[in-house]
């Protein structure tokens, strides 16, 4: 088959999504894409743009595809509308990251509901749909059913069914290979190390993970803590005070740029950690999981499809949970292996090319 792939964010998890797809699926792909940054403009504009190039560039006048695969930036009910005569017809795929009826929005900023609008008509405009996980899609149309419940004088019965009628569940493959180059190579003689590898903002709860670990340090608790993950201009502060109240139990705290230098600090932990109040999938965590560190998530989101009772806690009682995952310890290698590689490309390409060629 010949895809035609657009996407107007092509960075982080979009791009290694991509990534994957082509390298593990034998078709031909075309991409479209813009840069990972201004998501609102790329939602409102990436439609039109797109297809004004699918009409301008002589390229594709005369290219002929089997399906047209976009992200859930692509508002898909503009482009169908826009999309040069020649395209119309092809079948369109829509693939959920997010959506935006559920993605955190910043402490000080008010929520539009119009992006996630967009994303309903992208649902309902769209020939198959795939999310990566159950809650995405069930935070989705709870968002759906919320905001439509306002409406005085209009009605979309049925939405709901046609939207799971054509929607499954594919969790994004992750290549492991480079984690499993590195993952014996776990220094001797530590304490055990506490890893943190989220997004440094609010929607990821790091007050609770912090204030634990302070009073693990003020209780003379023996602990290494390396913390990655990307930050941003406006990061919660308590970053900052961690960096300095955890000075003496630091390894690593920053963005690890470099993808094997990521990979190697995430093979020195024993225990990652997630107290996010907000996860559609949870991508960092089976990195970490696969390097050998033992998982320990809250019990909501997404965490619930990825992780057995044994590795998630309720909020009260956090503190207990991660000092017996602390004296457990590292997972063995086939442990590591048998909790991640369901979600490996090797095991997810079949089901993605079940749904590519429906």
């Amino acid at each position: 088959m010949n895809i035609l792939v657009l996407e107007p964010y092509y960075g982080g998890s979009h791009k290694a999504f991509l990534a994957g797809l082509i390298h593990h699926l034998p078709y031909a792909f075309d991409l479209l894409t813009l840069p990972a940054h201004s998501w609102k403009w790329r939602m409102r504009l990436a439609a039109p743009h797109f297809a004004g190039v699918l009409a301008s560039d002589p390229r594709y006048k005369v290219k002929t595809f089997d399906r047209i695969l976009c992200s859930s930036l692509v508002d898909v009910a503009a482009l169908r509308g826009l999309l040069p005569p020649h395209l119309r017809g092809i079948p369109v795929l829509t693939y959920f990251h997010e959506n935006q009826f559920a993605y955190p929005m910043q402490v000080s900023e008010a929520r539009d509901v119009h992006f996630g609008l967009t994303n309903l008509t992208t649902a309902l405009a769209s020939d198959r749909l795939a999310f990566n996980s159950q809650y995405n899609l069930d935070s989705f149309l709870a968002g759906c059913r919320e905001l439509l419940a306002k409406m005085s004088d209009m009605s979309l019965s049925g939405y709901e069914e046609a939207i799971r009628a054509k929607a499954t569940i594919l969790n994004p493959g992750l290549d492991f290979s480079g984690i499993d180059a590195c993952a014996g190579e776990r220094l001797t003689g530590r304490p055990p190390v506490i890893v943190w590898n989220h997004r440094w903002e609010h929607d990821k709860n790091p007050e609770l993970f912090f204030s634990t670990l302070y009073g693990f340090a003020e209780q003379g608790v023996y602990f290494g803590l390396i913390v990655l993950g990307e930050s941003f201009r406006n990061q919660p502060p308590i970053f900052a005070q961690a960096a300095e109240r955890l000075a003496p139990h630091i390894v690593h705290f920053g963005y690890a740029a470099d993808r094997q230098e990521y990979r190697r600090l995430l093979c020195q932990g024993d225990v990652v950690v997630s107290t996010a109040n907000h996860e559609f999938y949870g991508m960092a965590m089976l990195e970490a999981v696969r390097s050998g560190c033992r998982p320990l998530v809250p019990d909501r989101l997404s965490y619930r499809e990825l992780f057995a009772p044994v590795f998630r806690y309720e909020d009260v009682d956090f503190s207990r949970k991660l000092m017996a995952a602390m004296e457990a310890g590292r997972l063995a290698t086939h442990e590591a292996q048998s909790l991640t590689s369901r979600f490996s490309w090797p095991e997810m390409a079949d089901r993605f090319r079940q749904w590519l060629e429906l």
